[in-house]
């Protein structure tokens, strides 16, 4: 969901989190829970290309973009 609100490929947020694209395939299919390293380099990626994880009473995982300065 990140990914896509960010409009980039798996290619483009691979190279951004320095992992392979295969890895984030998996991930995104459910193939894998991925390790805490990576989980940790994609989420760093993402919240610098401007995403902004968030809890609500709906629960987590949620993700908005942050406003632009």
């Amino acid at each position: 969901m990140a990914r896509a609100a960010l409009r980039i490929g798996v290619r483009e947020l691979a190279k951004l989190a320095d992992v392979a694209p295969m890895t984030i395939s998996r991930l995104e299919n459910g193939q894998s829970g991925g390790h805490a390293d990576t989980l940790r380099k994609l989420c760093t990626a993402l919240e610098q290309a401007g995403v902004e994880f968030i809890t609500t009473d709906r629960g987590e995982g949620v993700v908005k973009l942050r406003e632009s300065e």
